[in-house]
This record gives C-alpha cells, sequence and structure tokens, in this order.
C-alpha cells in the first residue's frame, strides 16, 4: 500500500472524502481514534466503484457497517474508512436479495412482516448483511451459513458470484476471513420459507426479550470472545472472578461476563487491557486460551 495522499484523494472523490473523521461514532462501542478520510456510499455499484479505485491507488482502506464487534485503536485509521449504506432489498417467494449495507435486524423484521420464515434468529444481530456474510453471524442457534444462497463479491477478478460451499463457513468464520481473502461483499442472496406471521413474530419476540434479559444495555462490541469447544466464554470469565472488573472506563458486564461496556470516555488501550486480563486469568485458571471474537483495528 502506497503512503496516504490527501491530495490525490481529493482529487479523486471529491467533495465525498471527509477529512479527519472520529470514528468512535461510527461503531457500536463508541470507542476510536480519527480515521484520515471517510467515504459514504449508498449503492453496492459506487461501493464496487469506490474500492475498485481505492485498489487502483494502492490507498489502504477500511470496509465499515454497522460498527459492531470492532474496536478502532486511539489513533485511529490512517486510510480511507467506506461506510456501507448500500440497502437495496428484493423479496421474492423464498428468498430475499440484499445490498451489503442493510442491517441483519432490519432485514430479519422486513421478512417477519411478508410473513417469511428462516431469519428470526437475527433480529437481534445489529450488524450488516456484508459483515454477516463475511464473518458468519449468527445467533440462537441460527446463522448466516443457514441463510445464504449466494453472495456476489468484488475480488481482484472483478465481480464474483459465490456460493454458500464457497465461503467454507466455519464458527464464526468463512474462508473469506480465515484466508484474508481480498474481497469486498456487495449483495447476498438469503433463502426463506413461507410461515405463520404471529408465530413468526413471536418467536422474534421471545429472541429480542432473552437477548435483553442476559445482553447488558449500552455501548459495546457484542461478544467479546469466541465460545470455546463445550463452552462459553462468559461462564469461564464469571467463573475466573472478573465480572465487574473495570479499567478506565470500560467494565465486563455485571450482566454477561462475555460483554464489555463502555460507560464513558473509554480508551481503546483500556479495553486492550481489559481484554489480556480476562484471556491471562482464564488461561491460568482453566488452561483454556479466549480468542477474540471482535476485530481489533489500528496500532
Amino acid at each position: 500500500m502506497k503512503t496516504l495522499s490527501l491530495p490525490n484523494l481529493r482529487d479523486a472523490f471529491g467533495d465525498k472524502l471527509q477529512e479527519n473523521v472520529s470514528l468512535a461514532a461510527y461503531t457500536s462501542a463508541r470507542i476510536g481514534g480519527e480515521a484520515d478520510g471517510l467515504i459514504v456510499v449508498h449503492l453496492a455499484d459506487e461501493l464496487a466503484e469506490t474500492i475498485s479505485q481505492l485498489w487502483e491507488m494502492e490507498i489502504p482502506y477500511l470496509l465499515l457497517g454497522g460498527g459492531s464487534n470492532l474496536l478502532f485503536s486511539d489513533e485511529g485509521f490512517h486510510g480511507v474508512v467506506v461506510l456501507n449504506k448500500a440497502k437495496a432489498v428484493r423479496f421474492s417467494e423464498d428468498s430475499v436479495w440484499a445490498e451489503s449495507g442493510v442491517t441483519m435486524s432490519k432485514l430479519s423484521n422486513q421478512a417477519a412482516t411478508k410473513g417469511l420464515a428462516g431469519m428470526e434468529w437475527a433480529a437481534t444481530v445489529p450488524g450488516t448483511v456484508g459483515g454477516a456474510v463475511y464473518g458468519n453471524a449468527g445467533a440462537f442457534g441460527g446463522d448466516m451459513a443457514g441463510n445464504l444462497i449466494q453472495a456476489e463479491l468484488l475480488t481482484d477478478a472483478g465481480r464474483e458470484t459465490w456460493s454458500v460451499d464457497d465461503m467454507a463457513y466455519a464458527y464464526r468464520s468463512s474462508k473469506l476471513k480465515r484466508d484474508a481473502v481480498n474481497a469486498v461483499v456487495l449483495s447476498a442472496e438469503l433463502k426463506l420459507i413461507n410461515g405463520d406471521p404471529a408465530e413468526i413474530q413471536e418467536r422474534m419476540r421471545s429472541f429480542i426479550q432473552k437477548r435483553k434479559n442476559t445482553q447488558p444495555p449500552g455501548a459495546s462490541m457484542g461478544s467479546m470472545f469466541k465460545n470455546p469447544e463445550g463452552d462459553h466464554a462468559g461462564r469461564l470469565i464469571e467463573a475466573a472472578g472478573l465480572k465487574g472488573t473495570r479499567i478506565g472506563n470500560v467494565e465486563i458486564s455485571t450482566v454477561h461476563a462475555n460483554f464489555f461496556v463502555n460507560h464513558g470516555e473509554t480508551k481503546a488501550r483500556d479495553v486492550m487491557a481489559l481484554v489480556e486480563l480476562a484471556q491471562r486469568t482464564v488461561f491460568e485458571k482453566f488452561g483454556v486460551t479466549l480468542e477474540l471474537e471482535i476485530e481489533v483495528v489500528g496500532e
């Protein structure tokens, strides 16, 4: 990647380019420094054009959707953040096509109003379709691997269509994520089934209520760690005596120990100090290595 040149970016993107933008407002945790540049896109075609141009210019970039499961460093991001607002949606009898900037919870609700089942699990998922495809997002026994038919990607070779098998999904992972494939999700087609609207809504209400009962309110990144096989990260952290532990303004939630809550002007370095404390203590007590589910961006 080349060193960032704001004059070149201004020439290329004009008024679309915002400079020195605080990233805290664009993440669910409300944490992070500034990005050198930010560009908002509203259509999948615009997303493809913008990313292609950044690739051609060899400019470091980060594609941002809902900003969940993400921690920006206090130093911010030295490159261009592309904020994905591509939100077109088309329903058919047994599937839905959606651009990658659509929020999963909103898509779940839209399907429910049409009497289409299969996405109730996503009613509480704050991320976007693109992030869900990339990371195999899931909740309440459902996940993207169970819904995806195919996704349209922008790769070095141009636009490609990948099937669910091509994604090689695993728990909260995909070929895109594991192999660091140079690709951007533009849109996805997800399978649905006809159902009773009242029953669909009831399942969604029960999931939403369960989330309220078991997960903390406030600013967080979602689940901090992946669940180890046969166990739960939250149980291990709580059993290690860390529930309620606080560094600066970030706290291991007293409601659910796998959630770290921002109580104010929290620094990313405080979050990482708490992450390292949890990992070290759980390993010392139980011999289990906790793997981050969130992604850390920046130095």
